[in-house]
């Protein structure tokens, strides 16, 4: 599937564009067993003009005909490749950042490789119930292999000690993995999974998160 760049899009978020736009479907609980709770979710990926890409998830209970039951979980955060920090970075706080951007075409960005197949990412993902992510981990074309670095947790946050996330384009859907080490020591094991069609949209993939469009009421 051919991806089509925005034309004001930063070059070093090239590596990330497949994931910017709107996303829906259906998944699973678990290991995605029959019997297993049914989901629904809209994931959002956008543009800022800053080099990361802003992530919200909206995720609800769901009958089998998409049929929405009541939210499960929400999710936000930022996603974009790891770097040596530089003067067009924003930050600490609001501190402002240098206009002219870190990385101004396809060759610099092609130095931060790890290897012929591999860009480092970093993502934060914030979760309700006092609890933060920081991931680490490689985007190798459309496929994104995620591992958790740290985790932090308030009173109001579960078990919960690391996770990876698998995200991949397959035929223009994308397919995602969850797993979760709850206690230390212990192997992971499958928390959720789901297959997203990418929604239309009139504004690159950059339109506000909002509610979802149930199935057979989709925007054309």
């Amino acid at each position: 599937m051919a991806t089509e760049l925005p034309y004001d899009l930063l070059p070093e978020l090239a590596p990330l564009s497949w994931l910017i736009g709107s996303w829906e479907g259906q998944g699973r609980l678990g290991a995605g067993e029959e019997g297993t709770e049914i989901f629904y979710q809209r994931i959002d990926f956008a543009e800022t003009g800053l080099p990361f890409l802003q992530y919200n998830a909206e995720t609800w209970l769901a009958e089998a005909d998409g049929t929405l039951i009541r939210p499960l979980t929400f999710e936000t955060g930022y996603w974009a490749i790891d770097r040596d920090r530089h003067t067009s970075d924003v930050g600490p706080g609001m501190s402002p950042a240098d206009v002219v951007p870190a990385y101004r075409s396809a060759e610099d960005v092609e130095r931060l490789r790890k290897n012929e197949t591999d860009f480092p990412i970093t993502a934060t993902i914030t979760h309700p119930g006092s609890m933060s992510e920081l991931y680490y981990g490689v985007v190798r074309g459309p496929q994104i292999f995620l591992d958790v670095d740290a985790v932090l947790q308030g009173t109001l946050s579960g078990k919960y000690h690391s996770a990876n996330r698998i995200l991949g384009l397959v035929n223009g859907q994308m397919f995602w993995r969850w797993d979760v080490v709850e206690t230390e020591g212990e192997e992971p094991k499958p928390h959720a999974s789901g297959i997203l069609d990418k929604m239309p949209s009139v504004n690159d993939g950059r339109l506000p998160p909002g509610k979802p469009h149930l199935p057979g009421k989709h925007e054309t």
